[in-house]
């Protein structure tokens, strides 16, 4: 309830909330893109196959055991469980952040981005044991950086993390600007 003050009058209004609806529907949407690109990679290409699309990109089958650039990959089998506990927690933490922020366009958009993300890889784990990862750039700059110069391919599920991730940094540096 907000306060207002007419004439003297002190009358109390109800605060205008955002639905969380369209937010929880971003996240399904990246989801369901997420799950059904990935149902394409291991209908069509077994573990190892390559297209090469473009002189820079290629479409490939990988298995992601670990988390973010294969952290933990070689661990034995025990953080498939510990990553899909962390995604649902995640997932919960931030379901529940989407219901108190959901009037904030670009936060929420973010969150839903992320939330999306972190639940289709949380559905590869269960399902597979691993995350299927079919994207990958390679340019000879990351040569230094990257064995031969291949960035660790990666899937829809990671892009909308990453985007979400970029999306709350810039929503931060714009609320401490607006804040000066």
């Amino acid at each position: 309830m907000a306060r207002r003050s007419d004439k003297g009058r002190t009358t109390f209004v109800k605060a205008r909330r955002a639905s969380v609806w369209p937010w929880l529907g971003l996240a399904a949407f990246l989801i369901l893109i997420d799950q059904f690109t990935k149902v394409l990679i291991v209908g069509y290409y077994q573990l190892g196959d390559v297209t090469r699309v473009t002189g820079f990109f290629d479409v490939v089958r990988a298995h992601n055991t670990g988390a973010a650039f294969s952290f933990l990959a070689s661990a034995g089998g025990w953080q498939r469980w510990l990553f899909t506990g962390i995604g649902v927690a995640a997932a919960i933490f931030i379901t529940w952040m989407l219901r108190s922020h959901a009037n904030q366009r670009l936060f929420a958009f973010a969150l839903a981005c992320i939330l999306g993300g972190a639940v289709g890889n949380v559905i590869d784990r269960v399902m597979y044991g691993y995350v299927v990862d079919f994207l990958q750039f390679h340019w000879s700059f990351l040569k230094p950086i990257f064995h031969g110069g291949y960035f660790p391919a990666f899937n829809v599920a990671d892009s909308a993390i990453t985007v979400g991730a970029g999306c709350m940094i810039l929503d931060e540096i714009l609320r401490v600007r607006r804040s000066k």
